[in-house]
């Protein structure tokens, strides 16, 4: 059943399952292992899940607990090229796209896109 209204449980449950698809991916994936390693149950990803689910609340449900600079941490990946970003988006979107109903779906594809634009522009891989 695909959700028609926006709440920190289901933005967790998105997250994570993002998370799960990318570890799986060849492209995305090895960036995000190499910092937080391979299984989501580890001692790093908790946090992280957190901190990303709190950023989706922040955007989604005006929520004040995110704390942090979303750009910031990419700027010590090194590698990322434009595909790495439209292989995040692909995964996003599909995982968006599992979740919610399409009304809310697109309303984070629309600002994930506008997200990862500003990254690429930001990191030079405008």
């Amino acid at each position: 059943m695909l959700h028609n209204e926006i709440t920190k449980e289901n933005l967790n449950t998105m997250v994570l399952s993002f998370y799960a698809k990318v570890l799986k991916d060849e492209t995305v994936g090895p960036f995000f292992i190499e910092k937080l390693g391979d299984k989501l149950n580890n001692n790093l990803w908790p946090a992280h899940i957190k901190l990303l689910t709190n950023f989706w609340a922040s955007i989604a449900l005006g929520e004040q607990n995110y704390r942090g600079n979303p750009f910031a941490p990419h700027l010590d990946i090194s590698g990322l090229k434009r595909e790495s970003f439209a292989q995040w988006l692909k995964l996003f979107y599909e995982t968006l796209d599992s979740i919610y109903e399409p009304q809310i779906a697109d309303l984070f594809k629309q600002r994930s896109s506008i997200i990862a634009g500003n990254f690429m522009r930001n990191l030079g891989l405008g």
